[in-house]
């Protein structure tokens, strides 16, 4: 992948190799690859991902991520169905992909 004359460096996956990649540019890039037009409400999970990590140093679950999005943004956005809906299939590890984070532990 390129971005500005540098080089995404990804696995097989997609994911960063180097997590000081990331750039809200790659983001762009990483969502853009996937499908995804990055909205106000897809930065929303991004940042929350992205405090979340660098807090735990984990990336959450489905679970989780649901959990912290219901206490941050409250019960419209912490919910299964709207995480679907801006990463669809697997919201956890797709978001996490684009945030530039390692994919979450139990995720396949």
């Amino acid at each position: 992948m390129n971005i500005k004359h540098s080089e995404l460096n990804t696995d097989k996956e997609g994911f960063l190799k180097n997590l000081s990649d990331w750039t809200p540019e790659a983001a762009n890039l990483l969502a853009k690859n996937e499908g995804i037009t990055l909205t106000k409400e897809h930065w929303e999970i991004i940042k929350l991902l992205r405090d979340f990590y660098q807090q735990f140093e984990i990336s959450p679950a489905m679970r989780i991520l649901v959990k912290t999005a219901k206490t941050s943004l409250g019960d419209k956005k912490g919910n299964s169905i709207h995480l679907m809906k801006l990463f669809p299939g697997s919201p956890a590890k797709l978001a996490s992909k684009i945030a530039g984070l390692p994919k979450p532990t139990n995720c396949l």
